[in-house]
């Protein structure tokens, strides 16, 4: 039981984590050759090409040296020895430079939907298990209709490093509660990772439920950013990477990483979090996430808005 509670609380952890490697680079910067040097050797341990020619929903491959908007799926994975896990989380990030914005779209794990490459309906996250990576990628761009150009996995184990890493963080509170033993006051407060690890897990105290909690773990992501960007935090940018090298993988290479730094810069001060609505269901007595063509289609004409695609 304390294992199952300790995964669950991951979980919600792997929402930020992710975020925060594509959006350091963006909004942080490259100082200096030590920098440089241990983003590059994590960068090396990260890095997990896969087999897939850019998406059919492209007509040329997105170039980031000409600043093209992208798209990127991140898994939040719980690794299992002898079997790749399962993508617990699922959110794709769309970054438009011309807009300076980043969407962020958070798909329920059991969301029903067709499965690319095992020609059946099943949850979403099920692709990941069934075909890795590339099924995954293939899966979700078909349900959302749009390219996905990159990946980052994230290990769901270690991520209060991450915190840790940058000293900390402060978040503004607007409600009072408490959260695994700790008491969040109202007001601004300062968090290690642990606690910031049970911040973003409060749902039901909460009168607007998952909007709030989203909301938290946006300020999470924010504070890490704001952080990571600061010249105090240059010498913890080592430690920073280390946690990231140990707990990621991506097909981003590291000159790409370069080019997102260089040429993405403005959009990270703006990240909003899209809604995907779904109604509950049982099917063969296994619940399942159902979202209407409408809701569907709406989500996907504002992500193809967000590409430029339209």
């Amino acid at each position: 039981m304390r294992l199952k509670k300790r995964k669950r609380r991951l979980k919600k952890w792997v929402r930020v984590t992710g975020t925060i490697l594509l959006i350091m680079l963006i909004g942080g910067g490259i100082y200096g050759s030590t920098v440089y040097n241990s983003l590059k050797t994590a960068v090396a341990s990260m890095q997990q090409p896969i087999e897939r020619k850019h998406s059919e929903k492209r007509k040329e491959a997105v170039s980031l040296k000409a600043k093209d908007p992208f798209s990127v799926l991140m898994l939040g994975v719980d690794e299992r020895e002898g079997d790749r896990g399962r993508s617990d989380t699922m959110i794709v990030l769309t970054v438009n430079p011309n807009k300076n914005s980043i969407k962020m779209l958070s798909i329920p794990r059991d969301t029903r939907t067709e499965i690319i490459g095992k020609g059946k309906q099943d949850k979403i996250n099920h692709a990941y298990a069934f075909g890795g990576i590339p099924m995954a990628m293939d899966t979700v761009e078909n349900f959302l209709d749009i390219p996905i150009d990159y990946y980052i996995e994230v290990n769901m184990q270690g991520f209060t490093g991450m915190v840790d890493a940058v000293g900390g963080v402060k978040v503004n509170n607007d409600l009072d509660f408490k959260q695994d033993g700790y008491h969040f006051p109202k007001g601004e407060l300062t968090l290690n990772g642990k606690k910031a690890l049970s911040y973003t897990r409060m749902r039901k105290q909460d009168p607007r439920g998952d909007f709030g909690r989203q909301e938290r773990q946006r300020q999470i992501i924010e504070g890490v950013v704001k952080e990571g960007a600061s010249l105090s935090s240059l010498t913890k940018f080592s430690d920073i990477f280390s946690v990231l090298g140990k707990n990621v993988k991506t097909n981003l290479t590291f000159d790409q990483m370069v080019a997102i730094q260089k040429g993405y810069k403005d959009v990270a001060t703006s990240i909003e979090q899209m809604e995907l609505k779904e109604e509950g269901t049982r099917i063969d007595n296994i619940y399942y996430g159902l979202v209407s063509e409408e809701e569907k289609q709406r989500v996907q004409n504002e992500l193809k808005s967000q590409l430029d695609l339209e």
